[in-house]
């Protein structure tokens, strides 16, 4: 039977929050790849581990040669499916050679701190790249999830929205460490963005 590559969503952060099958996945994988620190929480003794860092190419020869033996399981942070090494493998691989487990992703879990139905939100990533701003203008009653990161964090990113019309006095919930002992939601606006401590690699939930 041809091998395949497992890729296992492990969520927001805290094992706590990761599903059976993906939790089972890991556990049973001969070969492990993943961040440093997903490693590092998840990895166990006698498994071969390579780690994803800046260069994906490594990481995709590194799986095709063990393809030849085993299956392969890939973790990637929250769900597979939202910016995630998915993308990659896919170009790299058949869709039939992947096997997704979905994971709970860190906007998910923003809603659900928040208790907010996330149904009619409009989610951006500006980790690594910038939305387009038809994806995050102003509308009546908005509701905006998104990804951060160093440079476009929640200081910046209210500015960028407030150029687009974004009113000073819409809601601002800057999200970080989520599902960790020390998660910290900060309630805000996006006029008074910039008197709150700068975050980064977190999540912003905007409601008008």
């Amino acid at each position: 039977m041809e091998h395949r590559i497992i890729v296992a969503g492990i969520g927001p952060g805290n094992p706590d929050f990761i599903l059976p099958a993906a939790r089972a996945a890991v556990e049973g994988a001969q070969v492990l790849v993943g961040g440093s620190r997903a490693l590092a929480d998840f990895a166990r003794h006698g498994q071969e581990t390579m780690t994803i860092r800046g260069d994906i190419a490594a990481v995709l020869a590194f799986i095709k040669e063990k393809l030849q033996k085993t299956h392969v399981v890939v973790m990637v942070s929250g769900d597979p499916g939202y910016y995630s090494l998915l993308d990659a493998l896919r170009r790299e691989f058949l869709p039939q050679m992947l096997v997704v487990i979905p994971g709970i992703s860190s906007l998910q879990m923003a809603f659900a701190r928040l208790a907010l139905p996330w149904h009619e939100a409009r989610l951006a990533s500006f980790h690594g790249r910038v939305p387009q701003p038809e994806e995050i203008s102003y509308k009546e009653g908005a509701l905006l999830g998104l990804l951060t990161d160093r440079t476009n964090n929640s200081r910046t990113i209210p500015l960028r929205l407030m150029e687009l019309d974004w009113p000073p006095s819409a809601e601002l919930h800057i999200c970080s460490r989520l599902s960790y002992e020390d998660e910290q939601i900060i309630h805000t606006t996006l006029g008074e963005a910039s008197a709150a401590p700068e975050i980064s690699h977190g999540i912003l939930v905007v409601k008008a």
